[in-house]
C-alpha cells in the first residue's frame, strides 16, 4: 500500500508490503519493519535496525498522532485513496461525519464486504465503489458495529451519499 506523509517540512512517499514485512521510503531500497502491540496503547516499531515506542497512537482521518519518547507527534498521511480523490480534484472522505461512509464520487456498487451486525476496525474495506472505471476500496472511517446498510451490489449513488452506518 502506499502513503504520502508530510514530515519535517517535506512530502515523502512510503510504500509498505505487509505480506514481505518491507517498507520503502522515497526511492531507497526496501527495508524491513516489525509492529508490536506493547498494550495500553503502546506499540514498538523496528525499522531496519533502529527501535521505536509509540504512545498514545491516535489516527484520525487523515491525521496520525503519537507521543515518541515523550514528545508528540503529528502526521499528515494520505493513503492511496485520498492520493486519487486529491489528483480527479475530488475532496476526500474526511467531510463525512464520523460513523457515516459516505461516497467520495458518483459510481457503481460492485461489492458490500460487511453485514449489519458486523464488528469492524477503521480501515477495513467496507465498500468497492466503481467510479471513472477505476475500483476505489472505501473503507471504514471509524471502529464499532455495522448498523444499516444503504447500498447492495449493483446500485449506483451520488457523490456524499451514505453508504454505511457504523455506531
Amino acid at each position: 500500500m502506499k502513503f504520502e506523509v508530510d514530515l519535517q517540512d517535506t512530502t515523502r512517499q512510503i510504500s509498505v508490503d505487509a505480506e514481505n514485512q518491507t517498507f520503502t521510503l522515497d526511492d531507497r531500497q526496501p527495508e524491513s519493519f516489525e509492529l508490536h502491540d506493547l498494550g495500553a496503547g503502546a506499540k514498538l516499531l523496528r525499522l531496519g535496525r533502529n527501535a521505536y515506542r509509540l504512545d498514545n497512537i491516535r489516527i484520525e482521518e487523515q491525521m496520525v498522532r503519537f507521543t515518541l519518547n515523550g514528545n508528540p507527534v503529528r502526521l499528515p498521511v494520505r493513503d492511496e485513496q485520498a492520493l486519487l480523490l486529491q489528483k480527479m480534484g475530488f475532496k476526500s472522505v474526511t467531510g463525512s461525519s464520523a460513523g457515516k461512509l459516505t461516497a467520495p464520487m458518483p459510481g457503481k456498487i460492485l461489492e458490500v464486504k460487511s453485514n449489519e451486525g458486523d464488528e469492524v476496525k477503521q480501515g477495513d474495506p467496507l465498500v468497492i465503489l466503481e467510479a471513472m472505471k477505476m475500483e476505489n476500496e472505501l473503507k471504514a472511517p471509524v471502529d464499532g458495529t455495522v448498523t444499516t446498510i444503504h447500498v447492495e451490489a449493483g446500485s449506483s449513488v451520488e457523490k456524499n451519499a451514505v453508504l454505511i452506518e457504523i455506531e
